[in-house]
């Protein structure tokens, strides 16, 4: 049987997609899990808040380690890896007691993770050049689809057995996605003759590569351009006149919004980036987001504020896929899997620091000026990219005494 990457593509797909949602059903209820079921009645929210961040720490730190494995032995290995282990991890997690023992599992499952981007990198290094703009685009649905159905899943469990049964029903939906990889994913383009390079070989070459590094710095900005809104939409709902009771489920859809414009616009904005150039696409997505934000100060409604975050949503589906795109093309084929690692350093330090600067930000300045702030954010971002830029292909170093092919894409 000859290999088919459009079947890899819809096998990763629903592996990104069960691993997404198996993610997503617990993370909501994090702090309603600790006061209940862990007992945990003083600094909730302290303990929320590292609850939810060590993982992405841990995460940042380890994702190099994993890259440089995955080079050496395949990208589908740290998928099979990934996936069994997270789901011991969450069965761990429906048995714990401790508030303790729960924040090690968190951090565990920082260090265990890296299906999405080993994902990621599969697709990318085993995809035709013409066609890897549209699997790239295809691949940022998946975890945005599966983030939008986690959590109703998880309020649908949590409602009908419990919290603590929500991390039982993860660990069920992330061992779908493990094995989905163990049986379904096939991987063809693997050198596994050549000698695994060490984490601080990687960083050295990552630095020594400046396309490279400027597409980092654009993905942490991004990054905590989106994560800064997390913790501030509930409550800017709320300022626009929902109910405590609706609360919740208000910010739920338009969260839900912004994902579902993100399912119908990335495999286009994938598509385009291939006629067009990535780096056209980014810069379009970038400057779509930044007016999404900047018209916030016009809408003072809860159904023009759901319709503008759509809108918003519509325009930055482009900026993950062209990203992902960005680093194809300015990375060497051997050094993609470390690349999408360093890549999930990066964005999970900003998914770190995001909600903590918005929630600081929140408190000390109005939401409002916020989304502006946010809007003037990507902005300065869509000029960066257009006038500092130079994303021409990179001539690669020999790190470790070995020489590495000139890239392309």
């Amino acid at each position: 049987m000859t290999f088919s990457w459009k079947r890899n593509l819809i096998v990763l797909w629903l592996g990104v997609f069960f691993c997404s949602s198996a993610y997503s059903i617990s993370i909501p209820f994090l702090p309603i899990f600790l006061h209940s079921s862990l007992g945990v009645n003083e600094h909730l929210e302290a303990w929320a808040g590292i609850s939810f961040g060590i993982t992405f720490l841990a995460s940042a730190l380890i994702s190099p380690y994993w890259g440089s494995l995955a080079d050496k032995y395949g990208r589908k290995p740290m998928l099979i890896r990934s996936g069994y282990s997270l789901a011991v991890l969450y069965f761990l997690t429906y048995l714990v007691k401790d508030p303790y023992l729960f924040l090690l599992l968190r951090i565990l499952q920082g260090l265990l993770a890296g299906f999405v981007p080993a994902s990621i990198a599969l697709v990318a290094t085993n995809t035709p050049e013409k066609n890897v703009g549209y699997a790239l685009g295809i691949m940022a649905t998946s975890g945005a689809t599966g983030g939008i159905v986690g959590p109703l899943i998880g309020g649908f469990v949590s409602h009908l057995w419990g919290n603590r049964e929500a991390f039982l029903f993860s660990a069920f939906v992330v061992l779908i996605a493990a094995l989905i990889a163990t049986f379904f994913v096939k991987e063809t383009n693997m050198n596994r003759s050549a000698e695994r390079s060490h984490v601080s070989e990687d960083i050295r070459t990552a630095m020594a590569n400046r396309p490279f590094v400027q597409v980092l710095g654009m993905a942490m900005v991004v990054t905590i351009s989106v994560m800064l809104l997390e913790p501030l939409i509930t409550v800017y709902v709320l300022q626009l006149g929902a109910s405590q009771q609706d609360a919740s489920l208000s910010a739920g859809i338009i969260f839900s919004a912004v994902g579902i414009a993100t399912v119908l616009a990335a495999p286009r904005w994938g598509a385009l980036g291939n006629k067009i150039g990535y780096s056209k696409i980014l810069f379009f997505g970038l400057l779509g987001g930044a007016v999404g934000n900047l018209l916030q100060i016009f809408f003072t409604n809860l159904y023009g504020f759901g319709i503008l975050r759509f809108l918003y949503g519509l325009f930055f589906a482009a900026v993950y896929p062209a990203l992902n795109a960005l680093i194809v093309k300015v990375t060497d084929s051997d050094f993609r899997g470390r690349a999408f690692s360093l890549n999930q350093s990066a964005t999970q330090l900003a998914t770190m620091i995001g909600p903590v600067l918005g929630g600081f930000l929140g408190g000390w300045i109005p939401i409002k000026t916020v989304f502006i702030l946010n809007g003037v954010i990507l902005l300065a971002a869509a000029l960066w990219m257009k006038t500092k830029f130079s994303l021409q292909p990179h001539q690669s170093s020999q790190p470790a005494g070995e020489k590495m092919k000139q890239s392309v894409v």
